[in-house]
């Protein structure tokens, strides 16, 4: 692995992409945190259709956190695994308002401390509800990242930290935006449109469908 061809990978989806942007539907951070949780082995447009009535009735961490859970389930039952969500939701919607007066907070550390937040969660916060440089691996970006031979774990939370260590710090949020969208638009999951990808030449996966000349 090199740094330039680190660089020119990330140069070349940043020209393809500068668009690049979070598909979750947010106004706050409160809203960005619900959304994310809710995202969990769901789509991000299935959320967005789900928060659109959402964000309407819960406004606060205090409506959260004095939401019925057998109401609140239902309301988010379509992002699946929702009896697990709504309780995560509830819980931490609780400890905002014990601990942080409502707000919710932009560290790392006081994050991953909330019920339902994940390192993953934590960082799609910091890099776009906050502005700091964080390393979001989600589905698309870990696929993108083994497929490019950026990183070899199969745990995200190491992939994090093997993207952190060849990747500029001040380009760690975007780095992640342009891989994820990369990966939703062009290396997708079953049948990867490698003809059209404008770094195909700097991939060597197996899983690539058309070959360079």
């Amino acid at each position: 692995m090199t740094a330039v061809r680190v660089g020119k990978i990330l140069s070349l989806l940043e020209k393809a992409y500068p668009d690049a942007a979070l598909v979750l539907h947010y106004k706050n951070s409160l809203e960005l945190l619900i959304a994310t949780i809710l995202a969990a082995q769901c789509t991000d447009e299935r959320v967005n259709k789900v928060t659109e009535t959402l964000f309407k009735k819960y406004k606060a961490a205090r409506d959260y956190a004095s939401a019925e859970q057998e109401v609140f389930e239902q309301e988010i039952r379509s992002t699946g695994f929702y009896k697990n969500k709504a309780k995560n939701i509830i819980a931490c919607a609780k400890e905002l308002v014990k601990r942080f007066d409502g707000k919710v907070p932009d560290n790392m550390e006081d994050l991953v401390s909330l019920p339902g937040v994940g390192r993953k969660t934590a960082s799609v916060l910091l890099g776009n509800a906050f502005g700091k440089q964080a390393m979001a691996v989600d589905t698309h970006v870990f696929r993108v990242s083994h497929r490019l031979e950026l990183a070899k774990s199969n745990d995200p939370d190491k992939v994090e930290q093997e993207l952190c260590k060849i990747i500029s710090h001040e380009k760690w949020t975007r780095s992640c935006l342009v891989m994820g969208i990369h990966g939703r638009r062009t290396c997708v999951a079953r049948k990867p449109l490698c003809s059209v990808c404008v770094i195909e030449k700097l991939c060597t996966s197996p899983d690539k469908t058309y070959q360079s000349k």
